[in-house]
């Protein structure tokens, strides 16, 4: 059975995707930025909603993923407390000066975070060598990574996600992210071989993910051939 992350920018998208036939919800805050840590109350709000599993982004702000000390401080104390909150996982993603993984600051990040799993989000698209920086998330310990193949859309990064398939094996799941829709998964699904995939599922500019786009997007990726 393949499997389906909702990615979430505010909590009355998440209750939505809560109500849906998706496997796991990622939690973050403010669209227009791409994602940043949400409020400790949406994630309460949250848990008390579903049983669903939940990623939390790790994210001081837009922009890089290049952070200052004061930003790195605050994303360690960010995945302090909500290691607290019942949540199943987090999702961040530093780089360095040159664009690569920074593999000190994840690594540390990875130490606060466990026992909970991590994704490497679509900072890994910033990076100049995807079979590089994919031997090294793998050896950080991440279990899953978010990415459209070094591209702005998966459509335009399939080949390069097809390959980052292939190449992790069973090693890591990559997740194609990244312009996915209803219009377009069953051709990812297909190419890439991917076993999970990550989408806003918003078809208009509410901010709010759709129920029946998100239950479209299940049900594409698991129908009989």
């Amino acid at each position: 059975m393949k499997k389906l992350e909702i990615a979430c920018f505010n909590i009355a998208s998440a209750l939505v995707a809560s109500k849906s036939n998706a496997d796991r919800i990622e939690l973050c805050a403010d669209a227009s930025s791409g994602g940043i840590t949400p409020t400790f109350e949406d994630i309460k709000t949250l848990r008390k909603e579903t049983d669903k599993e939940i990623m939390i982004m790790i994210r001081p702000r837009g922009g890089d993923f290049i952070y200052s000390d004061k930003e790195f401080e605050q994303m360690k104390s960010e995945i302090i407390m909500i290691k607290n909150f019942r949540i199943d996982g987090f999702v961040f993603g530093i780089l360095n000066e040159e664009n690569e993984i920074d593999f000190e600051r994840n690594r540390e990040l990875i130490e606060l975070a466990k026992p909970f799993p991590c994704t490497f989000h679509r900072a890994f698209d910033r990076t100049k060598d995807a079979e590089d920086s994919l031997e090294t998330v793998i050896k950080l310990g991440f279990k899953t990574i978010l990415t459209s193949g070094l591209a702005h859309h998966v459509e335009e990064g399939k080949q390069q996600l097809k390959t980052l398939v292939q190449t992790a094996k069973d090693r890591i799941t990559i997740m194609p992210g990244g312009g996915l829709r209803s219009t377009n998964i069953e051709e990812i699904d297909s190419f890439t071989q991917a076993t999970y995939f990550h989408s806003s599922a918003m078809i208009d500019d509410s901010g709010i993910a759709n129920l029946e786009e998100i239950n479209h997007l299940k049900s594409l990726i698991n129908s009989e051939k």
